[in-house]
Parts: structure tokens; sequence; C-alpha cells
């Protein structure tokens, strides 16, 4: 999981939108773009103007329209119009979500721009994953980009660029591998090979931007592809349309054309969790940020094309988070802090500390008060090292091992939960105004014994 991986974030629909007449993406320089972004939990977070309103999008390959979060606070600054009511449904227990479809939508992206772009804006103000990434998403854009351009996505310097497809000619150097895609519901679909009970198996994946873990499988989907006997049950993280639970292992390889990983973390999400969406009988499950981050891409959708190359994440270990703790802003918290004031020199009168006068530094003390972002335990697995601690969903976490968590992004906090095993934590919360101090080492579930 996590840039590194500290956080399982899952953002794909999983649904069918409906398609109706819009325009295209086009450079307005004509050639190509590059357009710097934000790499936060292996997520890929790109600047998007939509009607003039300026706006942070995840760039999410598992999308087939583009979506909005929170609309009712972005309502005024959108300014979005032609809308009609409908219902979708995402990964999840929960009921399909209402969204309201608009078209005519001006889009910019860089140089890029569509002036008649359909969106879908989502009413529930509580799906929102800003609270889970700790800095503000607005929405997800995936299909309607990458069906215009050939679009590299450059994970070591943090870019992407849009090439017209019409002016690009490809110049791999050997470093570079090719394969097909396949396409369903306009979500792209690469074969690659994993390591089940010392049995390499090929596997469909879903090429998904829009999730942070490493790799999902779907057990039901191929008699050959069943759960690794060491594993753990965990939160996967959360869709549309709910909370997403399963099973965590570890492969002992996946690989890619000639390019293999070992000890790679995957998931096998509950069958309730994906039911009541349209999985396609040929997909196995999806190849996500922890691995893609770890390769530079080219995606080229008109040709049915990509390529990729190591870049130097290949080698990082793959990690997870062994405290069993979610964490995720929760508003605003006003703490008190003391400034110290120096109030000028003055003489030692009496002479005590030694035969000559000395001089001494009086100090007072004042008080501000700041507004910080709050954090709060969200989820909390059971028997986990923290749950049998005594933490609680819902503690407001104030210190990680002497470190204020105002100061800190919500990723450096939880950076320190995929430490080794036996790592002692130690935590300050906050529960009902009473403040309370746990401790806990960090325990490995996975690797203690050898897996296949």
């Amino acid at each position: 999981m996590l840039i590194k991986k500290y956080l399982s974030i899952f953002l794909v629909v999983g649904c069918v939108l409906n398609v109706f007449s819009q325009g295209n993406f086009e450079l307005q320089n004509g050639k190509s773009d590059k357009i710097h972004f934000k790499l936060i939990n292996n997520l890929i977070v790109i600047p998007v103007t939509i009607n003039g309103a300026s706006l942070s999008f995840l760039l999410d390959t598992g999308v087939s329209r583009p979506i909005v979060f929170n609309f009712f606070n972005l309502k005024e600054k959108l300014s979005i119009h032609k809308i009609e009511l409908i219902h979708i449904q995402g990964l999840g227990n929960d009921k399909p979500i209402e969204v309201l479809r608009s078209s005519n939508n001006i889009i910019i992206i860089g140089e890029a721009i569509n002036l008649n772009q359909d969106l879908f804006a989502i009413i529930d103000a509580s799906i929102n994953f800003a609270p889970s990434l700790g800095i503000p998403i607005h929405g997800i854009i995936g299909y309607d980009l990458f069906k215009d351009f050939v679009v590299e996505i450059n994970y070591n310097q943090k870019f992407i660029k849009l090439y017209n497809p019409r002016l690009y000619t490809p110049k791999y150097s050997k470093s570079w591998r090719e394969s097909s895609l396949k396409f369903y519901n306009k979500k792209p679909i690469i074969e690659t090979k994993v390591t089940v009970n010392n049995k390499e198996i090929p596997v469909n994946l879903l090429i998904d931007t829009g999730g942070s873990d490493a790799l999902w499988l779907f057990e039901d989907s191929s008699q050959s592809l069943p759960i690794p006997k060491h594993n753990f049950d965990d939160f996967l993280g959360k869709g549309l349309s709910g909370a997403i639970f399963g099973k965590r292992a570890v492969l002992a390889s996946f690989r890619l054309k000639d390019f293999q990983l070992y000890k790679v973390n995957v998931a096998f999400p509950d069958a309730s969790s994906i039911k009541k969406t349209k999985i396609h009988a040929l997909r196995n499950g999806s190849l996500m940020g922890d691995v893609l981050h770890r390769f530079n891409w080219v995606f080229d959708y008109q040709s049915q094309q990509v390529a990729f190359k190591k870049n130097k994440y290949f080698k990082a270990p793959f990690k997870y988070n062994k405290s069993g703790i979610v964490m995720q802003y929760a508003g605003v918290r006003l703490v008190k802090k003391q400034i110290r004031i120096s109030n000028g020199i003055s003489d030692d009168p009496s002479g005590l500390s030694g035969s000559q006068p000395s001089n001494t530094i009086n100090f007072s003390y004042n008080y501000t008060f700041e507004i910080v972002p709050e954090l709060i335990i969200s989820d909390l697995r059971p028997d986990s090292p923290a749950y049998i601690a005594g933490l609680k969903i819902g503690d407001v976490v104030l210190s990680i091992n002497n470190q204020d968590l105002s100061s800190l992004t919500l990723q450096k906090s939880i950076e320190q939960f995929y430490g080794k095993d036996g790592k002692l934590i130690r935590m300050t919360i906050d529960r009902g105004g009473i403040l309370f101090k746990y401790q806990f080492r960090l325990r490995d579930l996975l690797h203690k014994k050898s897996t296949n």
C-alpha cells in the first residue's frame, strides 16, 4: 500500500455511466503539454479547471466519466447546468448513490481544453476522499483524457505529458517494454502473471491509477487463484458505495513482461463488496498504484498499446500498515500554544552568582491559539496491536512517538505504522476531552512465515 504506501484508498466507481454526445479534448499549442502532479499515497493529483473553477482531481484510469465530489459546496463555483438525476452503483456494500449528470461543461487541464465535457456530480457530501488523503480532492477523471491523447506518466519526475496522437511517433529505448491493451467499459486491461502456490498464473488486470494498493485479485474469477493460506482480514479502502473489506496476503512474485517483482502485497476483496458491480468475466483483478508507481508509462488508447520501463522505485520493498489503525481528517480543533518572551537583561544586585555583578534574562509567557486539522481513528482492525492496546474508533490522535501531528501531513503521520516488526509505537489521544497514552508494538502478519 502507499507513494510510499501509507493508506488504502480505492476510488474506482465500478459501474457503467451512460454515454451521450460530448466534445473532445484538444491541445491549444497543437503538439504536447507537460503537467506536474502531486503523488499522494501512490495516487496522481492534477490541477483541473471546470467552468473557470480551479480544482484538484485524481487521474484515475478506472473511471469512464469525470466525477465531482461534494457538489453542493462547489455548486456556485462550478456553475454546472443541463443536469439530470440518476443513480450509480460503486464498489462497497451500500446502496446505489444519487448523482447529477451534466453536459456542456468546459474543462481545462494544462493546455488541453474540452468545450463540451460531460460530468457526474455526487450529491452526498459524505462521499469525499479528501479526509483520507489529507489534501482537497474535488473529483476524478480518466478515460476522457486518455482517449484523446497519448499520455505519458512519469512517476520519477512527477509529471504527465499529453501528446497529440496525430503528431506522436514513439521512440523507445531498450529499457522499455510494450504490451497490448484490452478495454471493457472504457477501462484498460493488461495481461500479467502472478505466482500462487508455486505456480505462475496468467491474469488479466484492470490498470487502475485510482487505487493505492499494489494488487487486487478476485478469488472466484479463476479456480487457479486461491487466497494464500497465510492471510488476515483487513479494511481495504473506500469505494463510492461504501467500505470495502477483504483479506491481505503476499504473493511470491508478480511479472509484467520480463520485469519481475517479489513478495508483492495483494488483497482479495470480499465478494459482497463487488457483487453489485459488473465485473467482466475475463478480468481477474486490478493493477494499482503501489505497483504502477514503480514504472514510467506511456498509454496509447487509440492504438490499444502501453509502454513501460522500470524507475527508481522499482526495488523498493512492499510495505503495509502493521498497526491496524486507519486515520483521517475530521475537521479542525483549537490548540493552545505557549510562547516564551524575553523581557530584556537586568543586573543581579545580590552578587550571589560571583564576586562581580551578573546579568540575568527574565522571561514571561504568552499564549496563542491555533486552528489545526484534527486527525481521528476512522477504522480499527480487530485483534490488531492498536485494538489490543485499547485504542478506539473516534479517538482524536494528538501525537505519535512524541511527534505533534498538528505539524505533520497525514501521510507522514501514518508512515510510522509501516515500520519494522516489533517497532514500539507510543500514542497520545483525546477521548471525550480526556487525554490517554497508549503504546504497542507493530506486528507483521505477512512475512514471519514463508509465503508461496
